[in-house]
């Protein structure tokens, strides 16, 4: 059964219950930036002048409340829970983030029974309760958060859910500077009622959505999420990290969301089957969705490498190669052009390029690169650009970094292949950081090692190579 959850994840109204001074108003300080109308509900009189100086307007309870309300906060001890819930359902409400913990994940005999207390009034009237012990749902386009450092206000076409409530505020915050924007996220805790697998069939028709992304522990209903996640796929890439994958890990997912684990055996096995992507930490998951946004599809598994000294061009093949990608030797043409320029005296045309004594200027650079883009053995092309040797050029003229970029820019524009960049920072990780903002704001994407440069491509291509969505 589908359920209707955009009164969830596009709320007219929202009301917290139980939030408190102790925890610095974390819910209502949060959803200061919310668009729509936002209602707090809160006995206890210490608490009042706190609501009061926060602008937000208080009830006593959630049936005093004379407008209707679409989405619920529930922030209270556990034993109050189940009359919040219930106060939820008589009110009609759209759906509740059970944001309290202490239930079965607590492994205590009261924590058990309240959980399934409140799972069965829920699934009775078939009200959408996300949770317990999770953050919920964050909506950017309407300032509906989870935390006061997410970014609000504009949306994106990137999806995220999660079992995790800390690895769904962190996607949001670390996806910002990497060029990611979230069209809708979720963080779902013990998934009593709602499961991964109601929000990947929400997600899969919203059309502001066209990645998802998951971080997941366990599921209710294996063969029901493998058969909704195979049908997604058709249209729209989704990406899997599967927590818990060994012993201890199991053991940490137990106490965590009271998830049972699977063997990552049988993950895998199914998440390739269903044409999804695994990936294996939120690095990954960061990079693979920025190279699904930025990179044009890989026609092939075949790279031009150019890298920035002679080291280099050694680790950069290392690491390209060992995901599984080649290193090909290029063209007749393309040797005959570079042997027309490039003196190969403290460098190497051959692929991998060395340009350590190679790139007086930003002309040369993209005779170089254009070279590659030509190349009928090379399906996709990646710049090193190593910051050591950049910073000084930069300082010493300031619009040096600017140009290159718009270079790149023209290159990527013009280039029929996948172009990326690494940046290897070295000792300047702040200048990375620039370079990397100004770089993602033009639309090339970056990575600050080969490794993750090479992991994401390699993933992508994958991806690519069975005939899925082209985007």
């Amino acid at each position: 059964m589908k359920r209707d959850l955009d009164r969830v994840f596009n709320p007219r109204s929202v009301a917290v219950v139980g939030d408190k001074k102790e925890n610095d108003y974390m819910w209502l300080r949060s959803l200061s930036t919310f668009t729509r109308k936002l209602y707090s509900v809160q006995i206890d009189p210490k608490e009042l002048p706190g609501i009061q100086e926060l602008g937000v307007e208080n009830y006593s309870s959630l049936l005093d409340i004379p407008q209707p309300i679409d989405y619920v906060i529930i922030a209270v001890p556990r034993s109050i829970a189940p009359k919040i819930v219930h106060d939820c359902i008589q009110k009609d409400v759209g759906g509740a983030t059970l944001f309290t913990s202490g239930f079965a994940e607590a492994n205590t005999e009261e924590g058990r029974e309240l959980e399934s207390v409140i799972a069965e009034m829920a699934r009775e009237a078939n009200f959408n309760l996300i949770g317990p012990n999770c953050m919920g749902v964050y909506n950017p386009k309407i300032g509906l958060r989870n935390d006061a450092k997410q970014p609000y206000g504009e949306d994106g076409p990137v999806a995220f859910i999660a079992q995790s409530g800390t690895i769904a505020i962190a996607f949001s915050i670390l996806g910002e500077p990497n060029g990611i924007k979230v069209s809708k996220s979720v963080s779902y805790g013990n998934a009593v009622v709602l499961d991964s697998t109601d929000f990947l069939e929400y997600l899969a028709a919203d059309k502001e959505t066209r990645i998802i992304g998951i971080y997941i522990e366990g599921v209710k209903e294996g063969t029901k999420f493998f058969r909704c996640l195979r049908e997604i796929t058709k249209s729209k890439p989704v990406l899997i990290w599967k927590g818990g994958e060994g012993e201890g890990g199991a053991r940490a997912i137990a106490a965590h969301t009271a998830s049972l684990a699977s063997p990552a055996i049988i993950w895998e096995a199914l998440i390739q089957q269903c044409g999804a992507i695994k990936v294996d930490n939120l690095n990954s998951m960061i990079d693979v969705v920025k190279a699904l946004l930025y990179f044009k599809p890989p026609k092939g598994a075949r790279v031009g490498l150019v890298a920035m000294s002679g080291g280099q061009s050694v680790v950069i093949t290392d690491a390209f190669t060992r995901v599984g990608l080649e290193v090909p030797l290029l063209s007749d043409s393309s040797y005959k052009d570079f042997r027309s320029f490039f003196n190969p005296i403290g460098g190497s045309y051959l692929n991998p390029l060395d340009i350590s004594w190679n790139m007086p200027s930003i002309e040369h650079l993209l005779k170089i690169l254009n070279i590659l883009s030509r190349d009928e053995n090379i399906d996709s092309v990646i710049l090193e650009l190593l910051l050591p040797d950049l910073v000084p050029k930069w300082e010493q003229d300031s619009s040096y970094f600017d140009n290159l970029i718009e270079a790149l820019v023209k290159f990527k524009t013009t280039c029929p292949k996948s172009f990326l960049v690494i940046l290897t920072p070295w000792q300047m990780e702040a200048e990375a950081m620039k370079a990397m903002a100004k770089l993602i704001e033009r639309g090339i994407p970056s990575f600050p090692s080969f490794d993750r440069g090479a992991n994401a491509l390699k993933r992508v291509e994958e991806y690519y190579k069975l005939g899925r969505n082209q985007g």
